[in-house]
């Protein structure tokens, strides 16, 4: 079975969302992303591979003005019944194709969709970060590194992270995650990568 070419599709995940066969989803609020909510003055957000929306609700109620997307119809749906009237801020799309406007976000917030995705992508995935972010934005959330033996997920190494961001961004916080699920313990960092200011994308 491909599953490189499988968690690529909307597919893969519907069964996993409608299974509740979710062993990434937190549930909740990560500690990193609750520092990080208090000690920011709240702007504008996006997060791509929103799953069921935790972290949408967190975002909203800190007063950002958040957009959060995923392409699987299960997961959006599951996210709107989650969030009740706050449902219309989550978009079902493909975030590498989807039309989110001309709007140039503050901060594109990370967790558990770079490491969803085939590395032959990643690529594809910083220079979409970089267009969708302001100059001095920043992409910020949870990364994982290490080895995984039967991918998905799919961990980042040291080099592969400096080669992917080196381009666009500049790397400005990276700290140890103390409340990682056993899925990802002892792999995750809370990082913030600013957004490369000059020349726009």
């Amino acid at each position: 079975m491909n599953q490189s070419a499988e968690s690529s599709e909307p597919g893969f995940w519907d069964v996993r969302y409608a299974s509740g066969k979710t062993p990434w989803d937190f549930r909740g609020i990560p500690a990193a992303l609750k520092g990080f909510l208090s000690n920011s003055k709240p702007t504008t957000a996006l997060i791509p591979g929103c799953g069921t929306g935790y972290e949408v609700a967190a975002f909203h109620a800190a007063g950002w003005e958040v957009t959060a997307i995923d392409f699987s119809p299960v997961a959006v749906e599951q996210a709107k019944a989650h969030l009740g009237p706050s449902g219309k801020l989550v978009v079902q799309g493909d975030f590498f194709a989807h039309d989110l406007g001309e709007h140039k976000f503050d901060v594109i917030y990370e967790r558990t969709f770079l490491c969803a995705l085939p590395p032959t992508i990643w690529t594809n995935y910083a220079n979409r970060m970089a267009h969708l972010l302001r100059p001095g934005g920043r992409l910020v959330g949870f990364f994982l590194f290490g080895d995984e033996p039967e991918p998905p997920p799919y961990p980042l190494t040291e080099t592969q992270a400096k080669e992917l961001f080196s381009g666009h961004f500049v790397l400005r916080r990276d700290d140890a995650v103390v409340d990682s699920l056993p899925l990802f313990a002892g792999k995750e960092r809370w990082q913030e990568w600013e957004r490369n200011a000059g020349k726009d994308l």
